[in-house]
């Protein structure tokens, strides 16, 4: 893989991203190589990339794109099926000598403020995506162009994409990006979340099939 910093990209909307920063990063799974791109390097918030030192971007690579959800990944809220899904997907990312795009795109897209004022929506009864339409928001705002814009710095065109959501798949397959295989990222429910589940399935059409 590309192993260049401060390789300049640029963003649908214009902005330029960089390639800021790179270090090998041992972790529970596995040894990955850790990318960081932001506007500058002075930028607090990076989307991260964790990469298999060993992954060969002419053959497809199995990429996962996932969205930051600190209530989830470092809190393990059981809201949400996000913690075991990106632990889930560091494992097989590390197994096949893939790639992990990590976005800061928290709560879909609003941020941690409106997220928690969108659980205090759910908490009145509404739904996930109820909650976000009632605080003037979409059901989902986050910009995929993030994640095409970065496959393209590292090199990749091909890819197995880890997901169940059909709104990142139609967001990749409108760009230069093939989608070689799509592959399951199925995650068993708790009594907490199986509410959240079901309306990922019923309202936002993720490909999964939740009883009950």
């Amino acid at each position: 893989m590309k192993r260049v910093l401060n390789n300049a990209i640029q963003m649908k909307n214009g902005i330029h991203l960089k390639r800021v920063g790179q270090v090998t990063m041992p972790t529970d799974w596995g040894e990955f190589d850790m990318l960081a791109y932001a506007k500058t390097e002075s930028e607090q918030m990076p989307h991260i990339v964790m990469a298999h030192p060993e992954m060969d971007v002419h053959k497809p690579v199995m990429v996962r794109i996932h969205s930051e959800c600190i209530t989830g990944d470092l809190f393990h809220s059981q809201r949400c099926d996000c913690g075991p899904q990106l632990h889930e997907a560091m494992k097989r990312v590390f197994e096949a000598k893939g790639a992990l795009l990590y976005l800061r795109q928290e709560g879909r897209g609003i941020g941690i403020i409106n997220k928690i004022k969108a659980y205090n929506q759910q908490d009145r009864g509404h739904d996930t995506v109820e909650a976000n339409l009632v605080l003037g928001f979409e059901a989902d705002q986050r910009d995929y162009g993030i994640a095409i814009q970065i496959l393209d710095d590292i090199g990749i065109s091909d890819i197995r994409l880890l997901t169940n959501n059909p709104l990142k798949l139609s967001a990749i397959e409108k760009s230069h990006i093939n989608i070689i295989e799509r592959i399951p990222l199925i995650i068993s429910p708790n009594k907490n979340n199986i509410k959240y589940l079901k309306t990922k399935q019923d309202s936002m059409g993720h490909l999964f099939k939740i009883n009950g």
